[in-house]
Order: structure tokens, then C-alpha cells, then sequence
């Protein structure tokens, strides 16, 4: 099952809003056929793997891993549960259930009625830890929302002045363009939009970029920012009623007189966006927080000192992890 979740990972920033889903296949101690699930759209991974399999005859003797429920639906693909009945295999262990209700026990109800041995549970908090995204989706119903600065060794984000200035170091900012590969959407706020005139693409790394979310509030921001570029998809978050300019981008008016946060990620919901890094300035990182509105924080601390400036929010949870990023310092932060 371990090796299950290594190869789930290889589908992260490709299956969305799909989860990352890895199968082994083993006969007599033996891994006689591994896959996962590569592509949105795709063969799931219990397919990939029974298809890497080179002596399909030793599947009725086989135990099939695989990291969530197989599927017992038609989606974009046939149901797995269907494949895996087909073939005869032996026993499935799985990692997690699915709580998609569209699944949720039903393809271990199908292999159990087909007289499949099934088994459920095993490394069950590594999985759901790989597939926190999913999992926030289905069970909460919103987005996984993933709050992202950087900050200086004396605790600011940025001069006085508020002028562009680089604060975490190259290797850091690289990691960040990989990480918009691997989420839905990125989303900053008005202040950060006209301050800064963020791309707020992949171009550091290879892969897909991300969904761009852009809150103006009251229409302020021009339309020769790159965010209005027509490069990616683009929602734009406001309480005044405007008609989509040029397609560049997506203007969706919410009630003025209902807070604004919760109704933004309730859209985005609607829009079956499953995860959304939060990029803006402190007072809507501040806002995200004392609302209690974020699943993980990540915060880049540099060695540079600025002696004055825009302060950084305050953060209450738990440091989770620590790593080095080139001169910086990496801490990942989760609720309490």
C-alpha cells in the first residue's frame, strides 16, 4: 500500500477534480502489475494496472492494493469495480473509502457480492492525507484552501511603500510556481492585483496553471493588468454587477449585504474548484485567518531584514513541518 500512494502522487496537478489514486497488484508476495491514475479523464488506476500486467492468468491468485474505493459507476471511464470482478482477482485492500456519494461503498458492496475478499482501512491517514483536497471537497463542500507568504527575518512582507520586492529567494520562488501546478486556482486580492500586476502562472516549472481568482470588490482594477490578459481562466469577485469584458475574464457579482468570504468560496465550489492557494496581501491573509477559513498555511522565512514595512499576519496553529529552501526557511502551518 505504501508503494500504492508513492505512485497516487505521480497524478498530482494532472487529475483534479479527480482523486490521486495508486494500485498494486500482487501475486504470492510477488508485484506482478503497478498503475495509477495519470490524467483527468483517463484509465483509472486499477485499468493501468491490470493492463501492466503480463500473465493475466495469475489474477484469480492475485491481491489487488489500491489507495480508495474502486469505482462502481460510469463516469468518464467504466466502473473498476466491473474490471476487477471481470478478472477474477482474488481479494482488494484498500486504503481509503470514497465518500463520493456517487461511490461511497458501493464498489465494495459490488466485489463483496461477487464474492471478491475484501479487506479496508490499511494506512488509511496516509491516504486521506494524500487526498486532503478530495477528501475537504466531498466531505465539507467547499475548496482545500492553502494560505501562502513570504516573510522577512524582522516579520514583514513588504516595504512601506508597498512597492514589488522580492522577499523569499530563487529556489523558493520556484517552488511556488510548482506548487500552482498542483492546485486549481491561486487567488489575491485588489491590493495585490494593482500593486504588484501578477502573472500568476507556472512559467518557473512545467506543468498546467492554475485557475486565476482576483476579488475587486467595487471595479477598481484596470484592464491592463496581465491578470486580464486572457491567458488563463480568470474569476473576478465583486459586489457591483458587470458585464464580462472581451472574455478575458469571468466577473461574478455577490451579495453585498452577506459576507463576502464564505459566499466567494461557495462559488468556487460551484465551479468544482478543489483547492485554491490564497497569494494576496496581509490584510486578506489576516482576513482568511481570523475567519478560520484555511486548511494549511506556508510560509517562506527569509534572512533579509527591512527594519519597517507592511507587517505579516498573525498566524495561530500548529507548525506541522520545516524545511530548507535555499536560504530560506519553509513552515507549514495547520489549524489548531
Amino acid at each position: 500500500m505504501s508503494r500504492a500512494l508513492e505512485l497516487a502522487k505521480l497524478g498530482r496537478g494532472h487529475v483534479s477534480p479527480n482523486p490521486m489514486v495508486g494500485c498494486v497488484i500482487v501475486h504470492h508476495q510477488h508485484i506482478i502489475g503497478e498503475g495509477w491514475h495519470r490524467q483527468y479523464g483517463g484509465p483509472h488506476a486499477e485499468v493501468n494496472a491490470v493492463r501492466s500486467v503480463a500473465d493475466e492468468s495469475l489474477l484469480p491468485e492475485s491481491t489487488v492494493y489500491v489507495t480508495l474505493e474502486p469505482c462502481s459507476h460510469y463516469g468518464k471511464t467504466p466502473p473498476c469495480a466491473d474490471l476487477l470482478i471481470a478478472k477474477r482477482v482474488k481479494k482488494v485492500i484498500v486504503c481509503n473509502d470514497d465518500p463520493n456519494p456517487l461511490v461511497a461503498g458501493k464498489g465494495l458492496a459490488k466485489l463483496r457480492a461477487a464474492g471478491i475478499e475484501v479487506e479496508t482501512g490499511l494506512l488509511a491517514e496516509q491516504g486521506r492525507q494524500l487526498n486532503r483536497r478530495f477528501f475537504t471537497f466531498i466531505e465539507q463542500q467547499r475548496p482545500y484552501l492553502i494560505l501562502k507568504w513570504a516573510e522577512t527575518a524582522d516579520g514583514f512582507m513588504a516595504p512601506a511603500d508597498l512597492r514589488p520586492m522580492p522577499i523569499s529567494g530563487t529556489l523558493s520562488r520556484q517552488l511556488v510556481h510548482k506548487w500552482r501546478t498542483e492546485e486549481d486556482a491561486i487567488l489575491v486580492g485588489t491590493n495585490t492585483a494593482r500593486h504588484d500586476n501578477p502573472q500568476l502562472n507556472a512559467r518557473l516549472w512545467s506543468g498546467r496553471n492554475p485557475v486565476r481568482i482576483v476579488i475587486d470588490k467595487h471595479l477598481q482594477l484596470p484592464p491592463s493588468l496581465h491578470l486580464f490578459d486572457g491567458s488563463q481562466q480568470t474569476l473576478v469577485y465583486t459586489v457591483l454587477p458587470k458585464d464580462e469584458p472581451d472574455g478575458r475574464a469571468n466577473y461574478i457579482p455577490l451579495d453585498p449585504e452577506t459576507p463576502f468570504l464564505p459566499q466567494l468560496i461557495a462559488d468556487v465550489f460551484r465551479q468544482k474548484i478543489q483547492s485554491v492557494i490564497v497569494e494576496g496581501g496581509a490584510a486578506l491573509l489576516e482576513s482568511f485567518l481570523n475567519q478560520g477559513l484555511w486548511d494549511e498555511a506556508r510560509v517562506f522565512k527569509s534572512p533579509k531584514i527591512l527594519g519597517d514595512g507592511l507587517a505579516t499576519p498573525l498566524i495561530r496553529g500548529r507548525l506541522a513541518d520545516t524545511e530548507r529552501v535555499g536560504d530560506d526557511w519553509l513552515m507549514t502551518y495547520r489549524p489548531l
